[in-house]
C-alpha cells in the first residue's frame, strides 16, 4: 500500500470514529443502564435540589428515634437516599424535554419573536427560553400565573450573564413554558 493510500485510509477511519463519537453523544445514553435519552442535568438538577433535603430530613427524622447520634446518622444515610431519589426525578424531568433541540428550535426562531428587539443575539435569550422550558418541566400541574412570582425571583437570582431584567425576559420564559406545555399536551395519549 503507498504511502498516499495509507493517509487517506487513516483519513476515512478517523472520520468514520467522529460521526461516532457525535452520533454517540446525540443518543444522550444513561451512564448506569446505557438507556437512550438520559440527560444528566435534569439528573443533576434533580440530585442537588429537593432530593437531598428531602432526604436528609426524612432520615434525621427517622434517627431521631436512636437520639442525638441517631439523628446524625439518619441525615447523612437520608442525604444519599435523597440524592439518588431525587436524581432519578431530575432524570424524568429532563427527559421530558431535549434541551439540544429546545436551543436549537429558540435559537433559529428568537428573532421573529415580538418581544426581541432588532440586532439581539439569541443568547442575550438563550437563558430565558432554557429557564421557560425547564420551569414549565418542574411545575407541569400548575399554570405560569399560578408560579409567576417564583419564575421572577429564580431569574433574579440564576440568570447567568444575561442582561434581561424580568420584564424583558418574562416574554421569552413564557414562549418557552408554553412550547414545552403544548408538546406535553400533543403527547398524551388519545383514549380512540
Amino acid at each position: 500500500m503507498s504511502t498516499n493510500s495509507a493517509t487517506n485510509k487513516n483519513r476515512s477511519d478517523d472520520r468514520i470514529k467522529d460521526k461516532q463519537s457525535v452520533k454517540k453523544a446525540q443518543e444522550n445514553r444513561d451512564p448506569i443502564s446505557g438507556a437512550h435519552g438520559a440527560h444528566p442535568v435534569g439528573t443533576g438538577v434533580g440530585a442537588a435540589t429537593g432530593g437531598i433535603a428531602a432526604g436528609a430530613a426524612t432520615g434525621a427524622a427517622i434517627g431521631t428515634i436512636a437520639g442525638p447520634i441517631g439523628t446524625a446518622v439518619g441525615a447523612s444515610i437520608g442525604v444519599a437516599a435523597g440524592a439518588i431519589l431525587g436524581g432519578l426525578a431530575g432524570k424524568a424531568v429532563g427527559e421530558s424535554v431535549n434541551p439540544t433541540i429546545e436551543h436549537e428550535y429558540w435559537r433559529t426562531n428568537y428573532s421573529d419573536r415580538p418581544y426581541v428587539r432588532s440586532g439581539e443575539a439569541y443568547e442575550e435569550y438563550e437563558n430565558a427560553y432554557q429557564s421557560g422550558w425547564e420551569s414549565e418541566s418542574r411545575h407541569q400541574d400548575k399554570s405560569f400565573e399560578d408560579v409567576e412570582s417564583q419564575l421572577q425571583h429564580d431569574w433574579s437570582a440564576g440568570r447567568g450573564k444575561s442582561k434581561l431584567e424580568w420584564e424583558r425576559a418574562k416574554p421569552a420564559i413564557r414562549d418557552a413554558w408554553e412550547r414545552a406545555r403544548q408538546r406535553e399536551i400533543n403527547d398524551q395519549p388519545t383514549d380512540d
